[in-house]
C-alpha cells in the first residue's frame, strides 16, 4: 500500500493487525522489513503496526530531493495523516529515531500518545564545539567515502562487522541477518542512501526532543559502535522529560535482530501501560 506525498512520492507501508496503531521508522540504509519481528510480534498481541519506508529507501519512490529529516519527518505525518492515525505510538530505530523526534519538533503530539526511542540517532551525533562529546566527522566521511566507492561492499562490513556486534570475541550473528542487512541496503536508491548519512549525523534534535510531551521509552545497548550509547540513548533520556531509559548490557546497534525477544516484550510492555 502507498501514501502519496505533497512533491508526489509515493511511500510505502505495511499495515498489519488491529488495535490502537503502533508506528515503526526504520533504520539507514534498511526499510520496513527491518522491524518484521517487532511488527509481527506486536500485532498478534493486539495492536494495528504499521511501518512504511522511507522516501528512497525499498520500496517507496527514489526521490533526487528531500533526503533530510524534514522532508522524512513530513512523510512520515503523510502516513500518519492520511491513516486518521490517533493515540499512535511512534517507535524509531536508528535514524529513525530522529524522524520520529523531528516528527513531533513539526507536528506536535495531538495524534501520539507515546514515543519510543531504540539505538537512535538523537540527540545529535556530530561532534561540534557545542557537542563536544559527539562523534568526529571522519567517521561519516568514511562511510560516505565507502558508500560513493563500494557501497555493496560497504553493506557488508557493516553488517559483518560493528551493525550487529559480530566482530566482537564470541559473537554469533548468523549469515541470514547478516544478508537481509545487505539486500535491504541495496533496495535504497544510491543518491537517497548516501545523502541520508548526513541527515542521521548532522542533524541537530535536541531542540526537537525538548517538545515530546509523551510518555517516551529509550532503548540503547551499551555496546552500540554505531551510534555509542553516550551520544545516543544516554544523552537522550536525560533531555527528553521524564523519560524511560533501558539499557542492554553488551547489546550492539542492531537489536532489532540480535535482541528481537527482548525488545518486542519491551515495547509491548511499554504499550501496555498507556492502555491500562
Amino acid at each position: 500500500m502507498y501514501v502519496t506525498t505533497t512533491d508526489g512520492a509515493s511511500i510505502f507501508y505495511k499495515d498489519w493487525g488491529a488495535g490502537r496503531p503502533v508506528v515503526l521508522s526504520h533504520g539507514w540504509p534498511l526499510n520496513s522489513d527491518s522491524w518484521e519481528a517487532q511488527a509481527l510480534f506486536l500485532a498478534a498481541n493486539g495492536y494495528r503496526v504499521i511501518a512504511h519506508d522511507r522516501r528512497g529507501h525499498g520500496r517507496s519512490t527514489q526521490t533526487w530531493h528531500g533526503n533530510e529529516m524534514d522532508t522524512y519527518a513530513d512523510d512520515l505525518a503523510a502516513v500518519v495523516e492520511a491513516l486518521d492515525l490517533r493515540e499512535a505510538t511512534l517507535v524509531g530505530f536508528s535514524t529513525g529515531g530522529g524522524e520520529v523526534a523531528r516528527y513531533i519538533g513539526r507536528h506536535g503530539t495531538g495524534r501520539v500518545a507515546q514515543a519510543a526511542l531504540v539505538s537512535a540517532v538523537p540527540p545529535f551525533m556530530l561532534q561540534t564545539p557545542d557537542n563536544p562529546g559527539g562523534v568526529p566527522i571522519a567517521a561519516f566521511d568514511a562511510i560516505r567515502a565507502g558508500s560513493a566507492a563500494d557501497r555493496s561492499q560497504t553493506y557488508k562490513d557493516l553488517a559483518d562487522g560493528p551493525f550487529f556486534g559480530h566482530n566482537r570475541t564470541g559473537a554469533h550473528v548468523s549469515q541470514g541477518i547478516r544478508d537481509a542487512f545487505w539486500l535491504q541496503s541495496m533496495a535504497a536508491g544510491h543518491r537517497n542512501a548516501y545523502e541520508c548519512i548526513a541527515a542521521f549525523s548532522a542533524t541537530d534534535f535536541r531542540p526537537d526532543l525538548a517538545k515530546i510531551d509523551v510518555p517516551t521509552l529509550v532503548i540503547h545497548g551499551d555496546d552500540d559502535q554505531v551510534v555509542p550509547f553516550e551520544v545516543g540513548g544516554m544523552a537522550s533520556s536525560a533531555l527528553i522529560k521524564d523519560a524511560r531509559l533501558i539499557v542492554y548490557p553488551g547489546a550492539p546497534h542492531g537489536i532489532t535482530d540480535t535482541h528481537k525477544e527482548q525488545l518486542g516484550h519491551d515495547l509491548l510492555a511499554f504499550l501496555e501501560e498507556y492502555d491500562g
